[in-house]
C-alpha cells in the first residue's frame, strides 16, 4: 500500500507543514500489521498554532463572496476526483476497507456532499425581513472538527464542505488511527487555492489534541463524530467556554420487517446495512426485528445471504469485508461476539476466533445471532463490527417499543408490503433517519440523531446552517 507513505504525514498549519508534538504515533495497516507511516503527536502547543491561524485567516476568508467559496469547495472536489485512486488507497491501507468499497462509498459520499452543499449557497436564505429586523445568516468562526477513522475522507468533507461555505475556517484533528487521508486532503486544499490558514490538520490523540480542540477559548464551535463516550467529554470539555458543540455519535438502529414484507429484499438490503464497510458504521442496522412466525425462515436465509460476503485481504477486489481497524477494535468485536454467546443467544453464522486463514490482521468473522432478546448485550451496545442480531416480535406495538429501547437514535429501517405502511411505522421511530423498503441515501437531507446519538445535523441545507449564527438587525 505504497500510495499512502508518500503523503503529508506532518501537521498543516497556516498553510505550511509543520512539526511538533511528543513524539509520534505509528499508523498500521489493519491487513497486515505493517507499519504504513508515522504522524507527530501534537498537543496543546500546535493546537494553540493552528487556532491562531485559523482566527487570523477568518478576518479575510468570512468575508470572501459566498459564490467563491461555493466555488473553492467545488475545486476541492475537482482535486478529490483528480486523486480518486491514491485516496481509496489510502483508507483502504490505514483503516482495512475494502478497496471497491473505498472507491464507490468511501470516495462517493464526499463528491456529492460537495457537490450538494456548493450548489445550496445561491439559494440559500443568507438574509431575510421579519418585520423591521432584517434578519442574517454569519459564520459561526473558527470551527474545531473532530473526525473518526471509519470514514476517513467523509467525515472530513462533511464538516469541511458546509463550513467553508458558510465563511468559517477549520482545525481538523483526524483519528490517530487514520490520518493520513485528511494529508492528502490538506494538499488538495493548498492545490486549489484555499488560503493559508483557513484549513489547518493537527494529528494526535483525543485526550491531548482533542480536548485542547475543544477547549481552546479561540474556537467557536466544536463539530465532533465519534462515540458516545467521547462525545460527552467534548461536551463537558467545550461547555467551559459556552461554545457550540453538534455532536453526531454511536448508533444501535433497528430495521423493522413487518408481516407482509417482501423478505428476499428484506434480507438482502438488511444483511448488507449490517455489514457495510465491515460493520464500522454508525448508521449499521445491526438489529433485524422479525414477526415472531417468520423468524426461522429469515435466519435461513440470512445464513444463505452471508456466505457471499467473502472476508480478507481489502486490497482483493474480490472481498466484501476486510480487517477491522485495528487490532484494538478486533479484540472489541470479538468480545461482543463472546458475551452474545455467553447470554444465549443462538450463533447462525460466524462466531469468536478469526477467520480460517486470516490470523495475521485485525479480521474477525462475519457473525448473526438468533433468537436474541432486547435485553440482550448484543442488542443493546454499539459493536461497531459485522455483527447482526435478529430480534423476534409478536406485533407492531412491540416491534417499535423494541426498536426504541436503547440509548440510541440513529438511523433505521422498515420494510413494508406498501410505502404508507412503512411510512406509519417510520413516523413511530425515535430516530434520526429511516429507511422504507431500501430508499435511497440522501447526501442533502439532514443527518443525526435523537437521545445520546448525538446533536445538530450534517448534510445539505441542516448541515450548512450548523456552521451559521443568526443577527437581528432592527431598521
Amino acid at each position: 500500500m505504497s500510495a499512502s507513505i508518500g503523503t503529508l504525514t506532518d501537521h498543516w498549519i497556516d498553510g505550511a507543514r509543520a512539526g511538533g508534538g511528543s513524539g509520534t504515533i505509528e499508523v498500521v495497516n489493519p491487513a497486515d500489521g505493517s507499519v504504513l507511516a508515522e504522524v507527530p503527536r501534537g498537543g496543546a502547543a500546535e493546537i494553540d498554532a493552528a487556532v491562531l491561524a485559523a482566527r487570523q485567516a477568518f478576518l479575510s476568508w468570512s468575508r470572501v463572496p459566498v459564490a467563491d467559496r461555493a466555488a473553492m469547495v467545488l475545486r476541492i472536489r475537482d482535486g478529490i476526483k483528480a486523486r480518486h485512486e491514491e485516496l481509496a488507497r489510502s483508507i483502504t491501507a490505514e483503516m482495512g476497507s475494502p478497496i471497491t468499497f473505498a472507491r464507490s462509498v468511501q470516495l462517493g459520499m464526499p463528491m456529492a456532499t460537495s457537490k450538494g452543499v456548493a450548489a445550496l449557497a445561491g439559494d440559500f436564505a443568507w438574509s431575510e425581513e421579519i418585520g423591521n429586523s432584517l434578519v442574517v445568516r454569519e459564520p459561526v468562526g473558527v470551527v474545531g472538527a473532530i473526525t473518526p477513522w471509519n470514514y476517513p475522507l467523509h467525515q472530513v468533507v462533511a464538516k469541511l464542505a458546509p463550513a467553508l461555505v458558510a465563511g468559517c475556517t477549520v482545525v481538523l484533528k483526524p483519528s490517530e488511527v487514520a490520518p493520513l487521508t485528511a494529508g492528502v486532503l490538506a494538499e488538495i486544499s493548498a492545490d486549489a487555492g484555499l488560503p493559508a490558514g483557513v484549513f489547518n490538520v493537527v494529528h494526535g490523540t483525543g485526550p491531548e489534541a482533542g480536548e485542547a480542540l475543544a477547549a481552546h477559548p479561540g474556537v467557536d464551535m466544536v463539530s465532533f463524530t465519534g462515540s458516545v463516550t467521547a462525545g460527552r467529554r467534548v461536551q463537558e470539555v467545550a461547555a467551559g467556554t459556552i461554545k457550540r458543540v453538534a455532536l453526531e455519535l454511536g448508533g444501535k438502529s433497528a430495521n423493522i420487517v413487518l408481516d407482509d414484507a417482501d423478505l428476499t429484499k428484506a434480507v438482502k438490503v438488511g444483511l448488507g446495512n449490517c455489514f457495510i464497510n465491515g460493520g464500522q458504521t454508525c448508521t449499521a442496522w445491526t438489529r433485524l426485528l422479525v414477526p415472531a412466525t417468520l423468524h426461522d425462515s429469515v435466519v435461513e436465509q440470512l445464513v444463505a445471504a452471508a456466505a457471499k460476503y467473502t472476508v480478507g485481504d481489502p486490497t482483493d477486489e474480490s472481498v466484501r469485508i476486510g480487517p477491522m481497524s485495528s487490532t484494538a477494535q478486533q479484540s472489541r468485536v470479538e468480545g461482543y461476539i463472546a458475551r452474545g454467546v455467553e447470554e444465549g443467544a443462538e450463533l447462525a453464522v460466524g462466531g469468536p476466533g478469526a477467520p480460517e486463514g486470516l490470523g495475521d490482521g485485525a479480521y474477525v468473522r462475519p457473525t448473526i445471532f438468533a433468537g436474541v432478546r432486547p435485553d440482550m448485550t448484543i442488542a443493546q451496545e454499539e459493536i461497531f463490527g459485522p455483527v447482526l442480531s435478529v430480534l423476534p416480535y409478536s406485533d407492531v406495538d412491540e416491534a417499535v417499543s423494541i426498536a426504541n429501547n436503547t440509548i440510541y437514535g440513529l438511523a433505521g429501517a422498515v420494510f413494508a408490503g406498501t410505502q404508507e405502511r412503512g411510512i406509519e411505522v417510520a413516523r413511530r421511530m425515535r430516530t434520526g433517519q429511516v429507511d422504507v423498503n431500501g430508499g435511497a441515501f440522501n447526501p442533502l437531507a439532514p443527518f443525526g440523531g435523537y437521545k445520546q446519538s448525538g446533536t445538530g445535523r450534517e448534510l445539505g441545507r441542516y448541515g450548512l446552517e450548523e456552521f451559521l449564527e443568526v443577527k437581528s438587525i432592527q431598521l
